[in-house]
């Protein structure tokens, strides 16, 4: 193939870096405003402004001389998935996604036009990513901390419709528990609570599975004391996501903790069938949670309306609910009800 004169296309290299310069700054702009007004993180949101005027030195006027909206014949092009977000995460990774697309181009037409360019805008690509993955963690970190109701599903022949109306009454929190279906029709669930989760902008956990976990893209997995190790779960689902355990007495809680896990459930607190044949833990245990768990935890086994006071005076900070909810005549109004309670607890969580 003829090398075509750099002369003859510059124009075109200058417009493609122009349009790009706009992509990766407008994206950028969109991070750093839920950085700083969302998550009132200063050092995200001065990464992202730092980032905004370096590429704003780069994009000189001669760069911009070559604009030419009018004959762009891309202003036209649209797709159906950029016409709606169905919610923060997604508007965020499309966002991202821009930015790292637009760096590539970037460096790679940067290459004709200025090498120190094109080699600033490559690291700063790999600074995009190391900043998406602390932002997802973040995000993800900070609404578990602020959970104080946790929704753990049962089945239910109305299983997606439930879990939207709990979602609906303020839910930020739900773990998908399965212990009968088969796997294609687990992973099937799974995918659809997970995108309805996120449309709402709640966390979504999966039960046990860190195969199916991964699969769908769930925000983290919950493990059992008879689970694979945390070690494991986070070399397999890595360390953006979730991992939580369960916990029946201090000696487990301590494991827990030291192992790494993101949060533990505290519990049966009451003979639950859901752990038919286990013995409670009791609101002793609570106690000892209340006093020494250095993480965020719930509260789990058999809370109910009947019961959540006691729970709450024995030093639970949050709950995890399963039949209250699944069972109720209206899932909203139980989380409701719930939350209404939660939220005189003062806000301390490990």
């Amino acid at each position: 193939m003829t090398d075509i004169p750099l002369a003859s296309i510059q124009p075109a290299v200058w417009r493609i870096l122009d349009a790009n310069f706009d992509r990766a700054r407008e994206g950028l702009r969109i991070i750093e405003e839920w950085c700083r007004f969302a998550l009132n993180d200063t050092a995200m949101a001065n990464e992202c402004k730092q980032m905004r005027q370096e590429l704003g030195m780069w994009h000189t006027p001669e760069i911009r001389s070559a604009r030419d909206t009018v004959g762009d014949v891309g202003t036209a092009l649209t797709h159906p998935r950029e016409e709606q977000r169905t919610g923060i995460d997604q508007l965020l990774q499309a966002n991202l996604c821009r930015i790292q697309e637009a760096l590539r181009v970037l460096e790679e037409y940067g290459k004709l036009h200025s090498s120190s360019m094109s080699s600033g805008c490559k690291q700063m690509r790999y600074q995009v990513y190391t900043l998406e993955s602390n932002l997802l963690t973040y995000r993800r970190r900070q609404l578990l901390t602020r959970a104080k109701l946790y929704l753990v599903t049962s089945s239910a022949p109305d299983l997606l419709p439930r879990v939207e109306a709990a979602l609906q009454g303020g839910l930020t929190l739900v773990q998908y528990r399965d212990k009968q279906s088969n796997d294609i029709d687990r992973l099937v669930i799974a995918q659809q609570m997970c995108q309805l989760c996120h449309q709402y902008g709640a966390l979504f956990i999966l039960n046990d599975r860190v195969d199916l976990a991964l699969a769908v893209d769930a925000d983290g997995v919950h493990l059992g004391q008879q689970d694979i190790s945390i070690a494991l779960a986070r070399q397999i689902l890595g360390s953006q996501k979730i991992i939580g355990r369960s916990t029946t007495n201090p000696e487990e809680m301590a494991r827990a903790i030291k192992e790494g896990a993101d949060y533990i459930g505290v519990g049966p607190v009451y003979e639950t069938p859901t752990k038919a044949g286990k013995a409670a833990a009791g609101l002793e245990y609570v106690q000892y949670a209340a006093k020494h768990a250095t993480v965020p935890w719930f509260a789990i086994g058999g809370i109910d309306s009947s019961n959540i006071n006691d729970v709450l005076q024995a030093g639970a900070p949050a709950i995890a609910i399963v039949r209250a909810i699944m069972n109720a005549d209206n899932p909203t109004h139980a989380v409701q009800f719930c939350l209404s309670i939660l939220n005189r607890v003062p806000y301390n969580r490990g």
